[in-house]
């Protein structure tokens, strides 16, 4: 799929394995503990009709323009900056000098990523085993299971509350941070196409069919009716609301991942016969839909207990749900190891992508091969992230708040304003049976720009929007 240059880069032998890897990295924890707390804080359709509105414009000129530059470059975001500098002005340093800044989010979030996953990792291997659902209330059974845990929890529930109190990831978990960063090594070793592409055919679509086997489940549940009323519940002054919009449009952006990095890097191995537009539309489609199934999973799965979802984050995942599966009784603890092995799916799916912009960096400038850059990029990841673990939570706020939306912005900068109008819709138009229309160039210009700039402001102001 991807022609071989002077290089001989690596890349991907299918559409649908590239259209898979980008839903995979698209596809995270945003869709799974933020998503359902915010259509639950928000109202239901309340908030879901702006996010679906966000998820179109962005979907529309974002993820394309990303996939366009990188391919056109042939590079990850310091590659493509560059040469989009060099067109314009003949030289290239600048543009290679502010492309690091999205490598620098890549891995930064990566980073804390490999703490979150080391968690995952646990509470998947504990729920299959049966431990997560059958702690009850003997007390040195939960310390045994979760290491130090304060004397005076008395309940599961108080117990694992008590492991988040000192920052989210406040207890030591190094054992299973080395394992999910090991697991990322060995996928990542086998190349793009021979271990991106092949890991994402195969939990992708498993990912969805464990979510909705679970959505079938719940839905036969005592009381999961109340979820799904409220789900499609609409309250039309709420629309009139507007937090409610720059949430939502906080909650699409940073759940289809512009960032100025993993997009374009994954654009750089796609081959010239392929429709961009198609390509990014399934993107949104797909990580729209990872997003509605986890909600309606949770938000009834929540409604069986006679309550809704109260917060969002690693609380709701580690917390909240473990103690709902735990309380249904019957498959109960069957419907929670599902959810946590599609969890560590969709996990394993974006932390391959965002150790992919470093390690690519380190192929294309220094020439190094694939396995050291691999081991380098990961070494240096697993360090800091065992470090980090008592503030992993401030971690990744600093780099999604700042950095993504920063680097988002000058990816669309460099397509949008740096590079020429007619170089630009060649890229995006490069492999496609219908042009794109006049709309696409201005409206990427004066409109995704801007709203990049809003998401870093915006972001800063209410720390954090998405």
């Amino acid at each position: 799929m991807k022609e071989n240059n002077e290089q001989n880069r690596d890349g991907f032998k299918s559409k649908w394995g590239f259209i898979l890897a980008c839903i995979g990295s698209a596809v995270g924890m945003a869709n799974i503990w933020r998503f359902p707390y915010m259509v639950a804080s928000y109202g239901g359709m309340t908030f879901l009709l702006p996010y679906f509105l966000f998820v179109v414009l962005i979907g529309m000129s974002g993820v394309m323009e990303e996939f366009s530059l990188g391919r056109w470059g042939g590079a990850g975001p310091v590659g493509s900056f560059g040469k989009a500098m060099e067109e314009r002005t003949g030289k290239k340093t600048f543009g290679e000098v502010i492309g690091a800044l999205p490598v620098i989010g890549s891995m930064g979030l990566a980073i804390g990523y490999s703490v979150v996953m080391g968690w995952i990792f646990k509470y998947t291997k504990m729920s299959i085993t049966g431990e997560l659902f059958g702690l009850g209330q003997d007390m040195d059974k939960i310390g045994g299971a979760f290491g130090s845990v304060a004397p005076e929890a008395e309940t599961l529930g108080e117990a694992v509350g008590m492991m988040f109190q000192n920052g989210i990831f406040g207890i030591g978990n190094a054992s299973w941070i080395i394992v999910a960063v090991v697991v990322s090594v060995v996928i990542m070793a086998l190349g793009v196409a021979g271990g991106i592409e092949k890991a994402c055919k195969i939990m992708i679509p498993l990912l969805f069919g464990l979510f909705l086997v679970m959505a079938v489940y719940i839905a036969f549940l005592p009381g999961a009716s109340d979820g799904y009323k409220f789900i499609f519940s609409l309250d039309p002054k709420g629309l009139l609301n507007p937090e409610v919009w720059v949430f939502a449009f906080g909650q699409a952006f940073f759940s289809l991942s512009v960032a100025g990095n993993g997009s374009v890097i994954y654009g750089s191995y796609l081959g010239k016969d392929v429709e961009i537009s198609s390509s990014a539309r399934n993107v949104a489609i797909f990580d729209t839909l990872a997003a509605l199934v986890a909600m309606f999973v949770i938000i009834p799965a929540m409604a069986t207990t006679g309550s809704l979802v109260e917060s969002g984050g690693p609380g709701l995942m580690f917390v909240a749900l473990p103690g709902v599966f735990n309380g249904m009784g019957g498959f109960g603890w069957i419907i929670g190891a599902f959810f946590f092995i599609a969890v560590l799916f969709a996990g394993t799916t974006s932390i391959i992508n965002l150790y992919e912009t470093p390690v690519a960096f380190l192929q294309e400038k220094f020439k190094l091969g694939r396995l050291p850059s691999v081991i380098i990029i990961h070494a240096v990841g697993l360090a800091i992230a065992l470090m980090i673990q008592p503030w992993t939570s401030q971690w990744m706020d600093m780099v999604s708040i700042y950095i993504c939306p920063f680097g988002a912005a000058l990816a669309g900068i460099m397509f949008f304003w740096v590079l020429k109008k007619k170089t630009a819709l060649d890229a995006v138009n490069e492999g496609s049976k219908k042009q794109i229309g006049g709309w696409f160039h201005p409206f990427g210009k004066w409109v995704y720009v801007p709203l990049c700039i809003f998401a870093l402001i915006a972001g800063a102001v209410l720390g954090g929007i998405g």
